[in-house]
């Protein structure tokens, strides 16, 4: 059984449709590559699925159990977690208070203050400082870490990339993995596809809000892809 799984799920803003009958399943232990070009509906996608977003119909399944609809405090406590586009630090908070906030609805699992500071060692060292005065790069390690600090199931990885060096995205990778390795599964939205692919077990593309692509990244040529993606 899929630990998700979304059948026809469509979302509204208003009068303005951004998601058509999206269907696509989660492995437990996987981590599901979600790509596309920008305004494809990605962001839409995972918000929805963290009942942070717009309103939607659909069936939305959580380890077997409906949740369309439960709204994003209710679906943390169950073990779905977003990190949201653009990290959205708390930019009054310091560092290690940006981290527990994380942990207001925490379940019992390995993530810990200290397990998050082995992780990202850079967050113990800056732990007074405001968040905010972060990099980039360390920006986005403090809110993997906060919300791993709910100790989730299921992570939600909204641009994990975005505007951030190589060789920080290539750190953040790892981390996924070992993320991964720890138990919990993952669902990414990523625009840089070669390296999402490298390190999913599945992988969506969105094109206009429907699912134009869904499948074993090894078994997906570049062309195909690229036809999935511009729609070319």
């Amino acid at each position: 059984m899929s630990l998700l799984a979304v059948r026809e799920l469509s979302a509204f803003y208003g009068a303005f449709q951004a998601l058509f009958g999206v269907s696509l399943d989660v492995a437990e232990g996987a981590l599901v590559a979600v790509i596309g070009a920008n305004g494809a509906g990605k962001t839409t996608l995972l918000r929805t699925l963290a009942g942070a977003g717009p309103r939607s119909r659909g069936t939305v399944l959580f380890a077997g159990k409906p949740v369309a609809g439960l709204p994003a405090e209710a679906l943390v406590s169950q073990g779905v977690v977003l990190v949201p586009e653009g990290r959205k630090i708390f930019p009054s908070l310091s560092v290690e208070e940006n981290l527990q906030v994380g942990a207001h609805r925490r379940r019992p699992g390995p993530w810990t203050l200290e397990r998050i500071h082995r992780l990202f060692p850079i967050l113990r060292d800056r732990r007074r400082e405001l968040g905010i005065n972060l990099s980039g790069g360390e920006q986005q390690m403090l809110a993997i870490g906060r919300g791993l600090m709910a100790n989730p199931r299921l992570l939600l990885v909204d641009e994990i990339s975005l505007g951030l060096a190589p060789l920080i995205v290539r750190r953040l990778y790892e981390v996924l993995m070992t993320i991964r390795a720890e138990g919990t599964t993952l669902v990414v939205v990523e625009q840089d596809v070669s390296q999402v692919l490298a390190v999913a077990q599945r992988v969506y593309c969105l094109r206009k809000g429907v699912v134009s692509l869904d499948g074993v990244p090894a078994d997906l040529g570049r062309a195909q892809i690229a036809a999935a993606y511009f729609g070319t």
